[in-house]
């Protein structure tokens, strides 16, 4: 299936090879619209992250719809997730502290799980995290989020020294460390969330579109190649597995580094 989407977009009179490239990533739009002097487009990527996170709201909606003591396959998914996140990361990370960030955490585990999961869909093939723009804007939200509470946990000014200066330090030595805590609190903590979750989905997919298409193309050209063309699809398959296993990763560890930035604006001062 891969394979198919990718070849489409080949130039049809070129008999070579058909890298995938970066262009992928930038299907052309189904429609677009202007609103508010901006210009919106709807593409393949956004319909099917859409689609991903309705899935994911219905999911959990019929999950608690009609609660039973003895729940059914789809309380029972959707309770086992919301828990792993509650008491698997909430608790863990931020105590007892964390129930109340709870439902956000495990929201935010679930959208990027079931976008991630876009990647490995057929027909989708591809997940919109591999875009840039959606793990910024998700990193963005934790970075508001954490730097919020801790500022009105405790106050603008105490917020700001508790993440610059550290106890114990020389006063001539925070000439230099200041400006570092500083830049790994405010600056690298978003940049590298985002990052982090982009790379590994973007890498990901590349990996996976050039073992499929290589497939396909050793089936063309004759002579040996024909013999290649196996190893590069089971390359495919496995590639695939091990792209399901950084899927759940990527989401996971998002989540807990949103819960370790969260714990630490409650932190007291040291």
């Amino acid at each position: 299936m891969s394979a198919i989407l990718l070849a489409s977009e080949c130039p049809p009179d070129d008999p070579g090879f058909c890298a995938p490239t970066v262009l992928e990533f930038y299907p052309k739009p189904w429609f677009s619209f202007h609103l508010a002097g901006m210009e919106f487009a709807v593409t393949r990527i956004m319909f099917w992250s859409w689609v991903a996170t309705a899935a994911m709201i219905v999911l959990l909606v019929l999950s608690v719809r009609r609660p039973q003591l003895v729940p059914g396959r789809g309380q029972w998914l959707g309770e086992s997730a919301y828990s792993f996140i509650r008491d698997g990361v909430a608790r863990e990370v931020m105590g007892r502290e964390g129930l109340r960030f709870a439902p956000y955490l495990a929201s935010l585990f679930l959208f990027i799980l079931a976008n991630n999961l876009l990647g490995i869909i057929p027909f989708a093939q591809l997940p919109p995290t591999a875009r840039f723009a959606y793990p910024v804007f998700l990193a963005a939200i934790t970075y508001i989020l954490f730097n919020w509470i801790g500022i009105r946990q405790h106050g603008f000014v105490e917020y700001l020294k508790m993440n610059t200066v550290i106890a114990g330090v020389p006063k001539p030595m925070l000439i230099l460390v200041s400006p570092i805590e500083f830049l790994s609190t405010f600056v690298f903590r978003p940049f590298t969330l985002a990052v982090r979750l982009f790379a590994n989905m973007f890498a990901g997919h590349l990996l996976i579109a050039v073992f499929s298409l290589g497939a396909a193309y050793l089936l063309t050209v004759g002579n040996f190649s024909l013999i290649f063309s196996p190893v590069s699809f089971v390359m495919a398959i496995v590639m695939t597995f091990f792209e399901l296993l950084v899927i759940v990763l990527q989401a996971y560890v998002f989540t807990v580094l949103t819960a370790v930035y969260v714990s630490g604006a409650l932190e007291e001062a040291h």
